[in-house]
C-alpha cells in the first residue's frame, strides 16, 4: 500500500513538473532549477504551508531569496499548481498543492484548527452539477464552526 501511495505522489509531482515546464515555455520564461526545487518541495509537503515555513525549508537546499520565493509562488498560482487560502480574518495566506486535491476544510472559529476531509457524495455533486458557462477543474470547500475540543471547553465554562 505504501509503495502505491509513493508512486501516486511521484506521478503527481511528475505531472506538476510537466505542467510547469509547459507553462514556462508558453510564457517564454526560464526553466530555472530554483523554480522546480520550490515545486518539488511544495509537492513533498503534506497539507498547508505558509511562505515563511517554505523559505526555511528551501534555504537548507538552495540559497533562495525571499523575492525569488514570492515570485515563484505567484507563478505557481498562475499556472494552477498551488492554491492560496485565507482561512482567518487576519488575512495571512496559506497554500497547498492543487493537483489531485478536491477536498473540504473544517475550520474552528475559536482555535483556528483546520481539518481536511473528503466526501465522495459532495465530490460527485460538485463534479456533475452543471454550472452555466463554467467548467469546474477543482474545488475546495470551507466549513466554519466550533471543533469538538473547543465545544467541550465552552461547556465546562
Amino acid at each position: 500500500m505504501k509503495k502505491q501511495k509513493k508512486s501516486i505522489k511521484q506521478e503527481t509531482l511528475n505531472e506538476a513538473k510537466k505542467l510547469l515546464s509547459e507553462y514556462l515555455s508558453k510564457k517564454k520564461l526560464r526553466k530555472t532549477q530554483e523554480r522546480f526545487a520550490v515545486l518539488e518541495l511544495i509537492y513533498s509537503i503534506k497539507g498547508h504551508f505558509d511562505t515563511e515555513t517554505l523559505l526555511k525549508l528551501i534555504k537548507d537546499q538552495y540559497p533562495l531569496s525571499r523575492a525569488t520565493l514570492y515570485n515563484t509562488i505567484n507563478l505557481l498560482l498562475e499556472c494552477n499548481l498551488i492554491i492560496k487560502h485565507q482561512f482567518d480574518k487576519s488575512g495571512s495566506a496559506t497554500y497547498e498543492k492543487a493537483l489531485k486535491t478536491n477536498h473540504n476544510h473544517l475550520i474552528c472559529s475559536q482555535c483556528g484548527t483546520i481539518r481536511e476531509f473528503g466526501d465522495e457524495s459532495l465530490r460527485k455533486i460538485i463534479q456533475y452539477k452543471p454550472l452555466r458557462g463554467f467548467q469546474t477543474s477543482h474545488y475546495t470547500l470551507y466549513i466554519y464552526g466550533i471543533c469538538s475540543k473547543c465545544a467541550k471547553s465552552m461547556e465546562k465554562k
